[in-house]
């Protein structure tokens, strides 16, 4: 039996110095977490868990890269994310939407490219499983639209929403990376972009919604999250990933369909085990 490592990262709020005052109000994120830490933890995984202030982005980026050279072919890494999606201008020509998609972590932006840097640094053999309860879907297309296009600020209309959507309003994305395009740029600079990575490891995504959809938050679960828990059924389901993520679809709006997606090695193999399972 391989290895089973885990992550999960829940963000409630952010820090309001870093995102121009906007301080991305949620309920449900860190309950994801710690269910998806229970799941783990159930699985015989080693846990991790970040919650809100915990979920810097140098927090997430290192417990990912410490997992880089912990496992092995045949090991499993499991990383939860639950928070708010975002955008930064594609500096790196990656993107056909011109667009890099984000984690929005506590105090800054994670943007794709860095992810994908880190799942590149897998051993060949190594499963990586990403379930992402945001408007960020991990595909290397992906646009975020305001989900009703009134005159009203998308800051103040996320505001009074109950349940909200996790995605990062746009005002406040064009709000931050102005007064953070030196970070971002950077960032992008460091790393090669999305499209040009190509990990040994087999990573497979499912997300919370698709590419131009949103994700909703809830009061004790994000939709996704919560329809997921519901077909997992305490590990009473049975059938391979593909099977798990049809079924979680089968029982959500069509304004919100979760996204299958994969990068890396071929793995058949991993994408027919039972969700979850590190043997």
């Amino acid at each position: 039996m391989g290895r089973g490592l885990s992550l999960h990262i829940g963000l409630n709020r952010v820090d309001p110095d870093h995102y121009n005052g906007w301080d991305g109000q949620l309920t449900a994120c860190e309950f994801d977490a710690n269910d998806m830490q229970t799941i783990a933890k159930n699985g015989g995984f080693e846990t991790k868990v970040l919650l809100t202030e915990e979920a810097t982005a140098d927090a997430v980026l290192a417990a990912i890269e410490a997992a880089t050279g912990e496992l092995a072919a045949g090991d499993l890494f499991f990383c939860s994310y639950s928070g708010h999606g975002g955008q930064v201008p594609d500096r790196n020509q990656d993107e056909d939407d011109r667009s890099d998609e984000t984690w929005v972590a506590y105090d800054r932006e994670i943007v794709d490219d860095e992810l994908y840097t880190l799942w590149g640094k897998f051993a060949e053999g190594v499963r990586v499983l990403v379930l992402s309860d945001s408007c960020h879907s991990g595909s290397v297309t992906k646009a975020i639209e305001d989900p009703v296009p009134d005159p009203v600020s998308t800051r103040e209309r996320a505001a009074d929403q109950s349940p909200r959507y996790r995605a990062m309003p746009r005002d406040v994305m064009v709000e931050t990376y102005r007064d953070n395009k030196e970070v971002y740029d950077a960032i992008q600079q460091r790393v090669p972009g999305s499209e040009k990575a190509d990990p040994d490891a087999t990573v497979l995504l499912i997300s919370g919604c698709q590419d131009e959809q949103l994700s909703l938050d809830g009061f004790s679960n994000g939709l996704f999250t919560e329809t997921l828990l519901a077909v997992w059924d305490k590990g009473a389901w049975q059938g391979g990933y593909s099977q798990f993520h049809q079924e979680i679809i089968s029982r959500m709006p069509a304004t919100q369909q979760p996204n299958y997606f994969l990068v890396g090695g071929t793995n058949p193999d991993f994408e027919q085990q039972q969700p979850f399972s590190i043997g």
